[in-house]
């Protein structure tokens, strides 16, 4: 399968980025050094190309009915021009189909971004939707239009106030439409900053403009150990096959008073069991990681497994993401296998790193 590449792959390359793969895309993975990288994010501003996320643009009469019914939150929590973080389910298990953020444009106007292996799979449960729409309504994969810029950090606002100071001024998790841009004040390194949709004919000259404004250009490297040290899950990891919203400490995007949605019976039944498992942070204390895969050990007795782990640059020891017995509770001292070597840890809630 032929590899994807952003709008502005030639820019990447100019910049000496090492690209790789990811969920069928070419994307860079850092420039330079993702620890640095990432205590840029931390201290300054970065810009990420996150053009790998799928949009699907969902408009029309029908449109807010259908992804009532498809997602887990509840549209009418908020109104348009703001954005909400929402769960795809699958109907028989209950299973996280796919964790995204809707973008509300205008009354009848949504951007449902999808992660980026998922796009396929989320247009497959719009077509099961769509006889639930109240309305007309029509969807599209509209990926190959545009790019999506994330300017992340403390600083993020006053650099991008030098060349955009309307797209600066965008507050969190609302949505605003500036000409060709659509900006949205949403995430994913636990610092404040904007997302920004850009037509793709457009983006060189968005992202050299950044560039040019003081923004450091980060990789994914960097964006996967800020959104481990903020305790976020990602796909393949934290949800996917066999993970529902409640094993992954997510049930408040689950909004049982707002009616029918795809998946509530098989989640309904998980709710009258209870969990068999239960995602939770573990710290070791030193600089050796946890890795994905890692058993996670009490008396003797394995009692979870490591979905994320790595080096924390900003603590400066191992962190990780573990899905636990759901009566190991915070604070409790165990141990992680790391290739045979057990590793002192303690559980912990995330996020690790707090503001």
């Amino acid at each position: 399968m032929t590899q994807r590449v952003s709008p502005i792959d030639a820019e990447h390359r100019a910049l000496g980025a090492r690209m790789v793969p990811f969920g069928s895309w070419d994307m860079p993975l850092h420039y330079g050094s993702i620890l640095e990288e990432h205590r840029a994010c931390r201290e300054r501003a970065v810009v990420f190309d996150v053009s790998h996320l799928g949009t699907i643009e969902c408009g029309g009469e029908g449109a807010y009915s259908l992804l009532q019914w498809l997602l887990t939150n509840d549209l009418a929590r908020i109104s348009p021009g703001h954005a909400q973080y929402t769960h795809v389910l699958d109907p028989d298990d209950a299973h996280v189909v796919d964790d995204i953020i809707v973008w509300w444009v205008d009354d009848q106007r949504f951007f449902v971004m999808p992660n980026a292996s998922n796009t396929e799979r989320l247009l497959a449960a719009f077509d099961e939707a769509a006889a639930y729409a109240e309305g007309d309504v029509v969807f599209a994969d509209v990926t190959r239009t545009r790019a999506v810029l994330a300017v992340q950090g403390p600083e993020a606002r006053a650099l991008l106030a030098k060349v955009r100071p309307d797209a600066a001024a965008v507050p969190r998790f609302e949505v605003k439409r500036l000409g060709p841009l659509v900006v949205a004040g949403t995430g994913y390194t636990g610092e404040d900053g904007v997302e920004i949709h850009v037509p793709a004919d457009e983006a060189t000259a968005v992202w050299r403009s950044l560039l040019d404004a003081g923004l450091m250009p980060a990789g994914l490297g960097a964006r996967d150990t800020l959104r481990l040290e903020a305790g976020l899950p990602l796909h393949g990891h934290e949800l996917g096959p066999g993970i529902t919203p409640s094993q992954a400490g997510l049930g408040w995007v689950v909004r049982w008073d707002k009616g029918d949605f795809r998946g509530r019976a098989a989640l309904e039944t998980e709710r009258q069991k209870g969990v068999p498992r239960r995602l939770r942070g573990v710290e070791v204390g030193g600089r050796r990681p946890p890795r994905e895969g890692s058993t996670v050990m009490l008396d003797g007795e394995v009692v979870g497994t490591v979905s994320s782990g790595n080096f924390s640059p900003t603590l400066g020891h191992g962190i990780a993401l573990a899905f636990l017995r759901p009566d190991i509770e915070p604070e409790t001292d165990v141990s992680v296998d790391v290739r045979g070597e057990l590793l002192e840890a303690r559980v912990v809630t995330p996020p690790f790193v707090r503001h």
